[in-house]
């Protein structure tokens, strides 16, 4: 009866709020920090967890297409499969593909779409990949993170808050992902929250979730033996890491999910490694959250040096999303004449910047040179910079693509991307991680760094303007 008593107030909270936040975790930001009432916040660059069954009423994270749930690259020293309570059923060999067919982001190697005739290829994937794991097993994922967040009690593991906590703390989380998994999701346990109230929430099951398996803060030492541990046994993506620096209202198990799940559909056998700035993790903090990204800065330069510098990857790509865009940029701007021998900084990928048009274009211009490619992925549908665009008087954010058409700057190759953007939610702020054929086109790039865009993904088209060239993903029929 009390559960019945649960779901009647449910029902009755929903005629006064909306229900399916995305998970948080930590604490609030301070009393000061919010955004004052005259000021509309965007909306936030996280999405709801999907609903478990088709009945439940709550809004899924994508309509992404099944992955499969294939596990990452042989060799990987940690992403290793993890059995469930109940005995999984023999693993059936899956047949290969045949070679004009195309293989789906998070079942292997890019598809042909993203590979044009005569463009460099990443190595075909190991034969154990060939097999498929039974139901009632997951993977697990290492991200080695970085964070100036403050550590937040929490009586049942390391967690870390919005609070800031001045100084760099690395560590390493693994993450569960499970066989079930639907490139590009991160599933979620489902809960119904209303006003920050949870008023249901279904436990973690790792056979049907993303979960915090273990999560450890390490020393220097510690931190770079297991990268350097992990390097080794990289084949796919040999000595290659990526940086993932996430944007406004991201918690911070938030940005170690999403870091585990581009990694684990793109088949990254390499090192990932997210930096976690602290975000309020929440609609109200977007003023709180731009101070705070900028203050950042100085921890997330340590971060990227040490990873650049020290782990001993030979090839390094940076992807920023949102306002994660501002301190990555003014960090990228001083490690120009910083890059060390022997050390490649291959792709840098900004993801739909909330950064001022014009700073943009001064910051990228003193880049130049830094890495083997710059690529922008703007979006015109993108809610959230359009009232960011407003927010700061209608000057227009570089991730977006207004009236005018999207930033164009030489060195970079912009690609807008709002016939492909999409998620659940209808926000269209992560495209960049929800949509296939852009996770198809950043496993390109990263496995080859093939350029312009289009010999990699032959379906863009290629724009000519008197400000020069873009491409865009063609609007569906």
């Amino acid at each position: 009866m009390r559960s019945f008593g649960v779901i009647a107030a449910c029902l009755s909270a929903l005629m006064l709020a909306s229900c399916g936040e995305a998970p948080k975790s930590g604490s609030p930001p301070p009393a000061t920090a919010p955004a004052p009432q005259a000021e509309p916040p965007p909306v936030t660059d996280e999405v709801a967890p999907s609903a478990p069954e088709p009945k439940a009423e709550a809004p899924s994270e994508t309509d992404g297409a099944p992955a499969g749930g294939s596990p990452p690259a042989a060799g990987e020293e940690e992403a290793r499969p993890r059995a469930a309570a109940r005995p999984p059923a023999a693993a059936k060999p899956q047949a290969p593909a045949p070679s004009s067919a195309p293989e789906p982001v998070g079942s292997g190697a890019p598809p042909p779409d993203a590979m044009a005739p005569g463009a460099p290829a990443p190595p075909p994937p190991p034969a154990a990949e060939e097999a498929k794991t039974a139901p009632g097993e997951w993977d697990v994922v290492p991200v080695y993170y970085g964070t100036d967040r403050a550590q937040t009690p929490n009586d049942k593991r390391l967690d870390y808050g919005s609070e800031r906590g001045r100084r760099l703390e690395l560590g390493r989380a693994l993450v569960t992902v499970p066989k079930a998994h639907k490139v590009p999701s991160i599933e979620r346990p489902w809960a119904i929250r209303v006003f920050n109230v949870t008023l249901y929430e279904e436990a973690e099951d790792p056979n049907r979730h993303f979960t915090m398996e273990e999560i450890k803060t390490l020393s220097e030492e510690e931190f770079l033996a297991a990268v350097r541990e992990r390097l080794a046994a990289s084949s796919r993506y040999k000595d290659h890491a990526f940086i993932f620096v996430h944007g406004y209202n991201t918690s911070f198990d938030y940005a170690i999910y999403r870091t585990a799940q581009i990694s684990y559909d793109l088949k990254f056998d390499g090192a990932a490694f997210a930096y976690s700035w602290p975000s309020g993790g929440g609609l109200a903090s977007y003023t709180y959250d731009r101070e705070s990204s900028g203050q950042s800065e100085p921890y997330l330069k340590q971060f990227m040096e040490l990873v650049i510098n020290k782990t001993g990857a030979k090839s390094v790509s940076i992807i920023a999303h949102s306002m994660g865009n501002q301190p990555t940029l003014q960090v990228l701007r001083d490690l120009r004449y910083a890059k060390p021998e022997g050390v490649q900084i291959s792709q840098i990928i900004l993801a739909a910047p909330d950064v001022d048009r014009d700073n943009f274009e001064n910051i990228a211009s003193s880049i130049k040179g830094l890495a083997d490619g710059v690529t922008l992925y703007a979006a015109g549908n993108d809610r959230a910079l359009r009232v960011s665009r407003n927010f700061y008087g209608g000057i227009p954010r570089a991730g977006d693509v207004p009236a005018t058409g999207p930033l164009i700057l030489p060195g970079i190759d912009t690609i807008d991307v709002t016939a492909a953007s999409m998620d659940s939610l209808g926000l269209n702020h992560s495209g960049y991680a929800e949509n296939n054929a852009l996770l198809s086109d950043i496993a390109a790039l990263i496995a080859s760094g093939t350029r312009p865009p289009k010999l990699r993904t032959p379906s863009l088209e290629e724009v000519t303007t008197d400000r020069g060239v873009y491409w865009r993903y063609p609007a569906a029929r």
